[in-house]
């Protein structure tokens, strides 16, 4: 592992060219390969749409066109709507003259109001002492982030693990090396965990097709809790669902997506 670690907010700032589009390097560190991770590609994107309009991001919904390499990138940026509640960019990333990633985002002020109603995950707040960390060892072969993120596993509910099968959910805790999660962070711990299909058998590169992600609040410091699980997998196709809470126990993002099955398990 590099003795320097590129900070979260460095890989994900981008530059504006005044007139709605922004440019931005893709760092490897944050990459499966050669492929940029998705839920830093949202990051990426909802930064740009952050730096046009000064709001913050509520909701993104994201279509994966092409995966992008690492490298440089241009995002153009549309306004949709302005309101006074809810402000709506669309925003593109584009390599080489092709769209790579389409996303609608709805801008505004997280609530602070009182919470009327919460149902979070039953999971202790720090990784307990067998949690794997993905980061070490033969579990880093499962996760190509190890170098920019902090990744405990379950092993409870990773049956994969042991060359068996189990129903395709898992827990985890989440944060990043060299600093502390924020709103932006969130997204990517919506879409960091291990395929959920592994507990089905089914190994290999997984990618999302669509994304849609609800950001609730701006987390507080200390590990972030996740839970992912899918209740449909069929043919080619399975979702997964995340659910993000921070250490105060607030839920701070809610993932769901639309991906392949490897075509080789």
């Amino acid at each position: 592992m590099n003795d320097v670690v590129e900070p979260f907010q460095a890989a994900t700032a981008v530059r504006s060219l005044g007139d709605g589009t922004f440019v931005t390097n893709l760092h490897p560190a944050w990459a499966v390969g050669e492929r940029p991770h998705g839920g830093y590609l949202l990051a990426v994107l909802a930064q740009a749409t952050t730096e046009l309009t000064g709001l913050d991001p509520l909701a993104v919904s994201a279509q994966f066109l092409r995966p992008p390499r690492v490298g440089p990138v241009l995002i153009r940026t549309e306004v949709v709507k302005t309101g006074r509640t809810a402000t709506v960019v669309r925003a593109a990333l584009e390599q080489r003259g092709q769209v790579c990633v389409d996303t609608t985002t709805t801008l505004g002020k997280p609530s602070v109001d009182e919470v009327a109603w919460l149902d979070v995950p039953d999971m202790p707040a720090t990784p307990p002492s067998d949690a794997i960390d993905l980061g070490g060892g033969d579990a880093r072969k499962l996760f190509a982030l190890a170098e920019v993120c902090d990744v405990r596993l379950d092993p409870e509910q990773a049956a994969f693990l042991n060359g068996e099968r189990g129903e395709p959910r898992l827990r985890l805790w989440a944060k990043p090396r060299g600093g502390q999660p924020d709103l932006l962070f969130s997204l990517v711990a919506g879409d960091i965990t291990v395929p959920v299909t592994y507990n089905l058998g089914h190994y290999g590169w997984t990618p999302t097709v669509q994304l849609t992600a609800l950001l609730r609040a701006v987390p507080s410091d200390g590990w972030l809790r996740v839970v992912a699980e899918s209740k449909f997998v069929q043919g080619t196709w399975f979702d997964e669902d995340a659910t993000v809470v921070d250490s105060a126990g607030r839920i701070v993002c809610q993932a769901r997506q639309l991906a392949l099955i490897p075509k080789t398990s």
